[in-house]
């Protein structure tokens, strides 16, 4: 048995992080809350140098079998903590001065700390637990708004997670009643006890996951709780949780015993999901319930190298490379939305482009990241994917995959054409097409963190390119 602190040391920088800021938060005058925020974005960096430090390590299980240090899981820590700080940044002035600033920073890593456990865990208890810990400060998240429409996001995300959370548990304890044991070591041989309890059992872990990545059909809380929540939570809860849970998705579905057809299960909740995000992101005129609805979609094509866990060699590489991507384009472009808080619908951006280029540059290059246009690093991402998909044995989800990515450049567009139209009439100002109020650059912190992570989907673009041959070739 393997009990070695240290090698989770990334999961205890983030979790003495909460902490830290929480008490600190605590006794500082609320002029000073923002040493709480520093303390937090210290401890997403100390995060992620420990991440790096690990991916080095040769892999190995620790904790009894219970928990794997390997490439998923090193992975994961460096995307959580990395996405973490840049939530951070995005929402400084946001979160600024705010009654419930440290109490935001608290939240934001307890819920990464979950993240990162969903990835790294190989024992069905624990993955339990990783989901409340991820789950549960998203309810406090968004409604730290305290409007009307918050109460009634957050009430949706509470009672779907708590209803998915119940089944995920039965699921557990299904399992724990087939093999006697909670590691995912004794799946592979529950098959030969009651093959259909096993598949019930496996389903119903399967749909606790699904609820936290927001994938069909646990899905209906994400538009909500995107367009309800303050920018930062918003930015977090579209991302974070679900490079977590997918990553948990892909170990789950890798280990399970042939009782039922993983493969096509899993195609079919990609298939739902890519074309239900999809379409519904056609009739959405505010930014963030796009971005919302957006993140169901893409949740669909990170389901396609799940399906193929364990058979196709681009699996485990493709969907690492499109996680790191989708959550740099995506908080690009939450950033970019935190920099002109008062442009609330997608006519409001008219003019940016030639008021704020380098905003309207940043956008452009987060959405077309999300669409799959090179040399973007999603392009890579869903060419990775789609080429293990079609390895897998999937070619029939490859051609869905690619329909839904040419009709999803349809509802970006909508959002990009006025970005980059000239707002030349003085009718448009009276109008509220564009709020004169975010042209003096009130919000620079999340101005600069949009152009950092635009940077990022560039270079993650082109500097990746080789890694999934290296990777994938012995």
């Amino acid at each position: 048995m393997d009990e070695d602190p240290l090698a989770l040391l990334p999961e205890i920088c983030l979790l003495a992080g909460a902490i830290a800021t929480l008490l600190a938060g605590s006794f500082l005058p609320r002029q000073r809350q923002w040493i709480a925020r520093i303390l937090a974005a210290l401890a997403c960096i100390a995060a992620a140098a420990a991440a790096i430090v690990a991916l080095a390590s040769p892999t190995r299980s620790v904790f009894a079998d219970s928990y794997a240090v390997d490439p998923l899981t090193g992975t994961t820590r460096l995307v959580v903590a990395a996405a973490t700080l840049l939530v951070l940044l995005l929402g400084t002035e946001e979160l600024r001065g705010s009654p419930r600033e440290s109490e935001t920073c608290c939240l934001l890593l307890l819920s990464a700390t979950g993240a990162t456990v969903l990835a790294g865990t190989t024992d069905l208890l624990v993955l339990a637990v990783a989901y409340l810990l991820t789950s549960i400060p998203l309810y406090a998240l968004i409604g730290s708004t305290r409007t009307a429409r918050a109460a009634e996001a957050v009430m949706k995300t509470y009672l779907l997670g708590a209803l998915f959370g119940i089944v995920m548990l039965l699921g557990v304890t299904l399992l724990f009643a087939m093999t006697g044991g909670t590691g995912y070591a004794g799946l592979s041989t529950a098959g030969s006890v009651v093959p259909a309890v096993v598949a019930v059992g496996a389903v119903a872990v399967l749909a606790g996951l699904l609820f936290e990545a927001g994938a069909v059909p646990g899905h209906f809380w994400v538009p909500d709780a995107a367009q309800s929540a303050n920018t930062a939570a918003a930015a977090f809860l579209t991302t974070v949780p679900k490079v977590g849970s997918l990553v948990a998705m892909f170990r789950l579905v890798d280990a399970l015993p042939g009782v039922a057809d993983w493969p096509l299960l899993v195609a079919a909740l990609s298939a739902l999901s890519m074309t239900v995000g999809t379409f519904a992101a056609f009739a959405q005129r505010d930014p963030r319930r796009l971005l919302g609805w957006s993140t169901v979609s893409q949740v669909g094509f990170l389901l396609l190298p799940v399906a193929v866990a364990g058979r196709a060699p681009l699996a485990e590489p493709s969907l690492l490379i499109y996680l790191a991507g989708y959550a740099v384009s995506n908080l690009a472009a939450f950033a970019v939305i935190a920099a002109v808080p008062d442009r609330t619908d997608l006519a409001g951006y008219r003019g940016l482009g030639t008021s704020r280029p380098w905003l309207a540059g940043a956008l452009l290059v987060a959405l077309l990241s999300l669409v799959g246009t090179p040399p973007t690093a999603v392009f890579l991402g869903k060419l990775t994917t789609f080429t293990a998909a079609w390895d897998g044995g999937l070619a029939w989800l490859v051609i869905v995959a690619a329909v839904n990515t040419v009709a999803s450049l349809f509802y970006f567009l909508r959002w990009l054409a006025p970005t980059f139209t000239r707002a030349a009439r003085a009718g448009d100002m009276a109008e509220g097409h564009v709020d004169r109020r975010d042209l003096r650059g009130s919000r620079p912190w999340a101005e600069r963190t949009a152009v950092l992570a635009a940077a990022g989907v560039l270079l993650l673009g082109v500097g990746a390119g080789s890694l999934p041959i290296l990777v994938a070739v012995p």
